[in-house]
This record gives structure tokens, sequence and C-alpha cells, in this order.
């Protein structure tokens, strides 16, 4: 896919924000649209199972909504970050601390995961040139891209000499809500949201608890609506399904029916006009 320089005036409005912004800026795929709220989420590269399943569930809980989940494509927190958003049918924007040519995007292991982002419509981002190779320094200069381009930056998880502190300290820098998630008291990795939770970070346990930090509205609950007449095996399955949004994965993985008659019922849904989908997620109407 192109890697292309972006002309200023189409920034992200918030990075231009940053005491120093980048001279330049690189993306490979497709940024979301304007009014969409970035989340930029960050947490240990020796990601723990609690902090995994915390990562998952809060970004699965987004679903639907016009939110982008931004990370640094690393291992642990970031990699977690974007598999949990592109399950759940979100937009996600990976700040690498190299170029965007496929020759240097590290580490080696998350270039299909890079891949997978520009297939399902996200992107690449960089302030350097494509064949750029990433160096130390490079990394804490990139986290403040990341804390730049987001509305609010989640904090999964940090121990105490983690590069996470100096990210998380950044978005206090910049004015950017600091959301953290809990963890055992006597937990290594619970070091860093701990402490940023008594300076006064906000507490974060459920996914409301994030988009009420984004100003985004949740959907409220309405009466479960009855089911149209005429809508035979799956389509009855998929309009069971959707008492609340899901994605066309979780169509796919949790419907009684073989996928390709799941398939041919979700269109014919569609086109009867019955459901649509919105921000990776589908909704009866």
């Amino acid at each position: 896919m192109e890697i292309r320089e972006l002309a200023r005036a189409k920034w992200p409005e918030q990075l231009l924000e940053i005491p120093q912004p980048p001279e330049k800026l690189w993306v490979r795929g497709a940024l979301p649209p304007r009014d969409t709220k970035l989340l930029t989420v960050v947490g240990s590269r020796a990601l723990s199972r609690y902090g995994q399943e915390a990562c998952q569930m809060l970004i699965g809980g987004l679903a639907g909504y016009p939110i982008s989940v931004v990370s640094g494509l690393a291992l642990g927190a970031d990699a977690c970050a974007h598999k949990a958003a592109l399950a759940a049918g979100l937009h996600t924007i990976a700040v690498p601390g190299s170029g965007l040519d496929d020759s240097v995007i590290g580490p080696r292991t998350n270039l299909g995961l890079a891949k997978d982002i520009l297939a399902r419509g996200g992107a690449l981002v960089s302030e350097h040139e494509p064949q750029h190779v990433a160096h130390p320094h490079d990394f804490p200069a990139r986290n403040r891209i990341m804390v730049g381009l987001a509305d609010a930056v989640l904090v999964i998880e940090a121990g105490e000499k983690s590069g996470t502190l100096i990210t998380a300290r950044l978005a206090a820098d910049y004015n950017r809500e600091l959301l953290c998630v809990p963890h055992r008291i006597s937990d290594p990795h619970a070091f860093g949201p701990h402490l940023f939770l008594r300076l006064g970070a906000a507490l974060v346990t459920e996914p409301l608890h994030i988009l009420e930090a984004l100003r985004v509205t949740p959907r409220t609950a309405s009466e479960p609506s009855a089911a149209p007449d005429r809508l035979e095996g799956a389509e009855v399955i998929i309009w069971d399904m959707l008492e609340e949004p899901r994605t066309r994965d979780e169509i796919l993985r949790g419907g009684s029916a073989a996928a390709g008659e799941l398939l041919t019922a979700l269109i014919s849904l569609e086109l009867r006009g019955l459901i649509r989908e919105e921000f990776g997620a589908w909704h009866r109407i």
C-alpha cells in the first residue's frame, strides 16, 4: 500500500497543538474521519494475562462507536490494543518507531499485524522517511506523536521502570485525559496505573468510563423490538443476536448456522432495511 507524505492541512488537528510537532508526517493506509475520537493505549511490553484481558474487554466494549485506537505496534499492550480494535471492528492507527516501508517495520513479528491493520482500513503513521530504521531514541520521540494524536490516553499497566510512565506524563503535559486500569496492590505491573490514579488520573473498569472521558454519548437501552414478519432460518438467528450491536466476526462466530448462511442472511436483512453497519458493528434499525 502506498506511503505518502501528508499535507499539513490534513493532519489531525490535535497533533498540531503539541510543543514539538513533527516536521513531516508519513501515512500508509486511511486515517479516520475528523470527528472520530482517538484513544491512545499504552502499557507493558511484557503484558500480563490480567492486562491482556482488561485490554480486550475495554476495547471490545467500544464496538460500534466512532473511536479509533492508537498504539505503537510494539509487543505486549500495543499489539493487544491493535488486535482488540480489529476484533471489535474499530479503526486503529499504529505509530512505529521506524519508517513505514515493510523492510523496516518492527518488531518483525508484528509485520503481519501491520498488514492486517492496513487490510482492515486502518493506518500506519510516522514522522520518519519510509525506509528509516528505528534507533532506541526514536521510540520516546514517537510516543509524543501517539499522545499528541489522542483525545485520551489509556494506561493498561506499567512497572516501576517502564517507558510507559514517560508516555503517561506526556498526557498531562499535553492536557490529554489520562485513564488507568487498577491492579492488585502487590502486582508489580500496578506501579504506573496506581501512581497516576493517586495523582488524579481517571479510574477505568468498564468501557463506559472510556466513553465518558472521550465525551461519546453511550447508546441508551431500548425496549426489545419485535421481530419483523417473514424472517427465516439464519435471519432469525442474526436478528436475535442483534439485541446488542455486534461485529461481523461476532455474528459469524456466535451464530448457530453455517458461515455462508449467516453472510447471506446478513446481506438480506441489510437490503431489506432492517439492519445496518456503523463503525464496525451491526445494529437493528
